[in-house]
């Protein structure tokens, strides 16, 4: 089973060498869906004059090599082609899709391996909204490679060293390791780190106290080495209680934060002094990767090593790229970071190259993530200005799903799993619907409605298309057809499902989640005109058409949890 738009323009270039000549087999065939037909191709438009030729020429002569198409294929306007497949050639492909366990959908020849770092938190203060996202998108983009084959080596950059961690660990000490881990477990990180730099700036022995305690933490003193794991490690385990509620792939072996480079940035200064790559200015190691200005117009540094010493986010970064390159063996990387960073990453990117260090056959990029916003158009935070702490929103989505679904007459254990699930469901989903660059609104009426394009809308579809079963008292595996095609919204549905291949395809190698959101919905609203004008158990129903409606419904059922899944997207059985 092969997407339609993809099997078209195979055929439409075949259909280009067999016309005119070999060197044109590689034109874009243009295909587009068409309100005029399944499909149009605009290649005709863009041939022509390459050809010198009329495009209503170019077109017919397409047209004559496509007569044994399964389907029909008409001239219209200047020279569009417009293309309306069989009913027996998309019956035929969807019976094939649906025997298929993996839907028809392929694997990426040849495999890559590519890193995805995204959360990042840092590990000295709470976890906000501002971390939703990466989250989110980061996590959606590893299902999405990982379906399609690809080996995906998460990484969580966390923010874990630095001259932070000298005051956190003497606040710890001061308010004793068991109060502290209680603190952390309990995500008041946020206090924690207040507590701890009023102190800095208000007492100056805390403060030498912090500095030597910096010393002893970069030379790796053991003891202090020690009480550093004990703040991670319960900083990591209130983490681990949001990614749990979030229902995110990331683990604990995932996680490669700043500290993890640190015996790795003298080496990385050395080398890319040696080989001229960084140089002295004003006292700081800096690399000046060419076409980057500021608004001085003077050539824009890359500061490896400040003027003190210090290393900086670059120098991490560039030893971060080094070690995924000829340690981990990627083909890709992607950082999944807010868009304010664009940027850093740019001018790191180039600085690697300019170091040999990302060499062309491994692609860098950044997955830019626009901002979360209020109803008010601003950044969103809480009414005294605060960022708001990601649990905190994340129980609110819980709650109001909880109330949304309390008059549905389930027992208290079935409510609260299906209000989590709707919960998460519909924060997850009203971000990765939206282009990742996009800024957008975080409004709770709107993304836990049950009408639209939302999570509790799909889910609802899957768990309508589960009751269809239930009432027939049929198991879906069981629904097997064979399919046939004769009312225009049997057509339209079948036509839908067999799309998925492509999109799963354009999601994952463009980064853009928001495709597969985009083709679910639409999958779900042309669910919906089927079930409206097509019955299924209704008395009357002839047994062939019971039999190919119900294995619709189980194709659709497939196609709508594997996309939910591949999202991140829970999806309960009943609603």
């Amino acid at each position: 089973m092969t997407d339609p738009q993809i099997v078209l323009s195979e055929r439409v270039q075949q259909a280009l060498a067999h016309a005119f000549g070999p060197e044109h087999a590689d034109a874009d065939p243009l295909i587009r869906p068409s309100q005029f037909a399944d499909f149009q191709a605009n290649v005709a438009m863009s041939l022509a004059k390459r050809l010198r030729r009329a495009p209503r020429e170019v077109a017919e002569a397409i047209k004559t090599e496509l007569s044994d198409f399964p389907g029909t294929v008409e001239v219209s306007g200047p020279g569009f082609l417009n293309i309306t497949l069989d009913d027996s050639w998309i019956a035929a492909e969807a019976q094939q899709m649906l025997a298929d366990p993996r839907l028809g959908v392929g694997t990426i020849t040849p495999s890559q391996t590519v890193v995805i770092d995204y959360s990042a938190p840092n590990a000295a203060k709470e976890m906000h909204v501002g971390h939703l996202r990466t989250t989110i998108v980061g996590d959606a983009l590893a299902r999405l490679h990982e379906h399609l084959g690809n080996t995906v080596v998460r990484q969580n950059h966390l923010g874990d060293w630095g001259t932070p961690f000298g005051m956190l660990i003497e606040h710890l000490l001061d308010i004793g390791e068991e109060a502290a881990v209680g603190q952390l477990e309990a995500g008041m990180g946020t206090e924690f780190y207040q507590a701890a730099r009023v102190k800095f700036d208000g007492d100056e022995a805390f403060k030498l106290r912090a500095r030597v305690r910096v010393t002893t933490l970069q030379s790796g003193d053991p003891e202090t080495l020690r009480l550093w794991h004990v703040f991670m490690d319960a900083t990591v385990r209130y983490f681990n209680k949001i990614y749990g509620l979030l229902g995110v792939t990331l683990t604990d072996a995932d996680i490669a934060g700043e500290s993890m480079y640190n015996s790795m940035l003298q080496k990385t200064c050395d080398d890319l002094e040696t080989s001229g790559t960084a140089v002295l200015s004003e006292g700081a190691l800096c690399v000046f990767p060419p076409g980057f200005t500021g608004s001085d117009d003077k050539p824009l540094p890359l500061i490896i090593r400040k003027s003190d010493g210090g290393y900086g986010y670059a120098t991490t970064d560039m030893a971060a790229i080094r070690y995924r390159v000829h340690d981990l063996k990627v083909d890709r990387i992607l950082y999944v970071v807010g868009s304010e960073q664009a940027l850093h990453f740019r001018m790191v990117f180039a600085a690697a190259r300019m170091a040999s260090w990302l060499p062309d056959s491994v692609s860098a990029e950044h997955v830019q993530i626009g901002m979360m916003l209020g109803k008010d158009g601003r950044r969103f935070k809480t009414r005294s200005g605060e960022s708001t702490k990601l649990m905190d929103l994340l129980q609110e989505a819980i709650d109001r799903a909880m109330a949304a679904i309390a008059d549905r007459g389930y027992d208290e254990a079935t409510t609260r799993e299906i209000a989590h699930a709707v919960g998460m469901g519909a924060v997850k989903y009203a971000d990765l619907s939206v282009s990742h660059d996009s800024e957008y609104v975080l409004d709770f009426d709107r993304m836990l409605a049950f009408t639209g394009n939302t999570a509790p809308y799909l889910q609802y579809a899957q768990a309508r298309i589960r009751s269809i079963f239930r009432r027939g008292e049929v198991d879906p595996a069981s629904a097997t057809g064979p399919i046939r095609l004769g009312e225009p919204a049997e057509r339209a549905l079948a036509l839908q499902l067999l799309g998925l291949g492509a999109v799963l395809e354009h999601a994952t190698a463009a980064s853009e989640p928001h495709r597969l959101c985009a083709y679910i919905y639409a999958t779900a609203t042309a669910f919906t005109d089927f079930f409206e004008q097509c019955p299924v158990l209704k008395e009357g129903v002839d047994p062939d058409t019971r039999a190919s409606r119900l294995a619709l419904c189980a194709l659709t059922l497939r196609v709508l949890e594997t996309g939910l899944d591949l999202l991140g997207v829970p999806v309960p059985e009943r609603m």
